[in-house]
């Protein structure tokens, strides 16, 4: 039995988390969750975004599955998720994208898998506010330590997922400092790796544009904070949004598992949300567990249910609720 740190969040949150929680029961998956909440919710009734239980839960387990989380806008709070990632240095953001039958795209064959630095570059959080000139400095820092691990990361599991192709986007014909510590980290990765046969890397700018004209030529992406955090939605719209891809941020001793999605507070407690990506992200955990089989066979019976447009929710042209999706997927279990 594996204990789990369990986080439904805000807004949509806890209606498509009971979705996973039905989904996993049916499937008896075995998994023990250890419930503690964050965000809006808790700032109102404990006085804290990010209360002392759920960082006491997350050291005992080392795993959590997060819904999605309202962070106070203009109101001097912290990204919760920024918050979480650089407190147990989670430094690998992994965002598989990948078509899926059913979901009506411009593309098919997508079969992709992004790796985004996840603490440090321009959101390390080093900004200063000159008052009298007039003027913002927000500073990207990125260390040797920092991009060999997020290098090696990515070619570490291409290598163990049977994928040849590493990419690496960078900005280093600009900003030469930065990009040149990541194409050094890679280089040295692909020494290490060497069943990953092709490795190449491309401008950032390039990187977009290829990406919307043939994504099929790629296989695992790496890169930087910021880019990462652009790549990434981009990849997603490639295969039907931010409500079907799966989201996971991972470090040496911890995983934090989550929809990449927002709140989507005004549809809160209507019944219309998409259970998907957290869903696929609770996968990713099972993977993460090595609980293959019990992944493999939700999988099968989510993927079954997308193909039928009436059992989905109404974001992918169906009438179903959140509730009636999950027993859809679990009946095909």
């Amino acid at each position: 039995m594996h204990l789990v740190t369990l986080t439904p969040g805000d807004g949509i949150g806890p209606e498509i988390t009971r979705a996973v929680l039905d989904i996993f029961a049916a499937a008896k998956v075995p998994v023990q969750w250890e419930e503690h909440n964050a965000g809006i919710t808790t700032l109102e009734s404990e006085g804290a975004l990010l209360p002392q239980a759920l960082f006491d839960s997350l050291e005992r387990t080392r795993v959590g599955l997060k819904g999605p989380i309202t962070t106070p806008v203009g109101k001097g709070f912290r990204s919760v998720n920024i918050t979480l990632r650089q407190k147990y240095d989670l430094y690998q953001n992994l965002r598989p994208a990948k078509t899926t039958e059913g979901i009506n795209t411009p593309f098919k064959g997508i079969d992709l898998v992004l790796f985004r630095e996840n603490t440090e570059g321009l959101y390390s959080g080093l900004e200063m506010w000159d008052e009298r000139l007039g003027i913002a400095d927000s500073v990207s820092r990125n260390t040797v330590v920092g991009c060999r691990k997020i290098c090696r990361a990515a070619f570490a599991y291409a290598a163990k997922h049977g994928r040849k192709h590493v990419t690496l986007a960078h900005k280093g014909n600009i900003l030469k400092m930065a990009g040149k510590l990541m194409l050094d980290a890679c280089k040295e990765a692909a020494a290490e790796f060497p069943a990953v046969t092709f490795y190449d890397d491309r401008i950032i700018d390039n990187m977009c544009m290829q990406l919307v004209n043939k994504p099929q030529q790629f296989d695992v992406i790496v890169t930087t904070n910021l880019f990462g955090d652009i790549l990434s939605d981009l990849c997603a719209g490639l295969v039907g949004g931010l409500g079907v891809v799966a989201g996971a941020n991972i470090g040496d001793d911890m995983a934090i598992f989550e929809a990449v999605h927002g709140s989507a507070p005004d549809i809160a407690g209507q019944g219309k949300a998409n259970p998907t990506a957290l869903l696929r992200s609770a996968l990713l955990m099972l993977e993460h567990l090595g609980e293959k089989e019990h992944a493999a066979r939700i999988e099968q019976a989510l993927n079954e249910t997308l193909k039928l447009k009436e059992q989905c929710t109404g974001d992918l042209g169906g009438r179903a609720s959140t509730q009636e999706f999950a027993r859809f997927v679990i009946e095909k279990l």
